[in-house]
């Protein structure tokens, strides 16, 4: 419960909750990946820790993370977008940032998208999901509205090759990604239910 306390209140990522956790338990800096929980634990103590601490506003929060996805998603419409990540799984909370991915034959096309709409952004890299090295990540701060805080969206940059393997389904039959489709099924009443093929 210490990792998914981590990732709910203070936005880490899997593995530096996990750590972190691991050092305030134990008070060791290092502890081997085998006494680690996985992913698939945390993300369901996350989910749990959500509904006993953050019920009352966690709801919200992700909703407006799935509509601010959505738009983004139609503007990135040209190159194949797709969700991922805690936005898409519902575990999304006030900390969270908005992935998406991008599959497209010039992936320096969607960086020339963002410039030519004045959107500044950071280049860097994200593990390819299939394990073959890094991919390009272009990250900025978007403010939907004035009155809003920015939120952080990571759109990582794909060959169009890359798409025949990205929407198989895990052990479980959840996709790690979702189309436009899709997500706006989830924000129009399929609530956090698991996506499958």
């Amino acid at each position: 419960m210490a990792a998914a306390r981590l990732i709910a209140e203070e936005g880490l990522d899997y593995a530096s909750a996990k750590r972190k956790a691991a050092r305030q338990i134990t008070g060791q800096a290092r502890v081997a990946g085998e006494w680690l929980p996985d992913n698939d634990q945390i993300e369901e103590e996350i989910r749990e820790y959500q509904s006993l601490f953050q019920a009352d506003t966690q709801p919200a929060v992700l909703r407006r993370l799935r509509e601010i996805a959505i738009e983004w998603m139609k503007r990135l419409a040209a190159f194949h977008p797709y969700l991922t990540g805690a936005v898409l799984n519902g575990t999304a909370g006030e900390h969270s940032d908005i992935h998406l991915q991008v599959f497209c034959d010039n992936p320096k096309e969607v960086a020339i998208y963002l410039l030519n709409i004045n959107v500044q952004y950071d280049v860097s890299e994200t593990r390819h999901f299939g394990g073959r090295g890094d991919v390009e990540t272009l990250s900025f701060l978007w403010r939907a509205a004035r009155d809003e805080n920015p939120v952080g969206i990571h759109i990582a940059l794909y060959d169009t090759d890359d798409l025949r393997g990205a929407v198989r389904a895990d052990g479980r039959g959840r996709t790690a990604r979702a189309n436009l489709d899709a997500v706006e099924a989830l924000l129009a009443g399929n609530g956090d239910a698991p996506l499958h093929n």
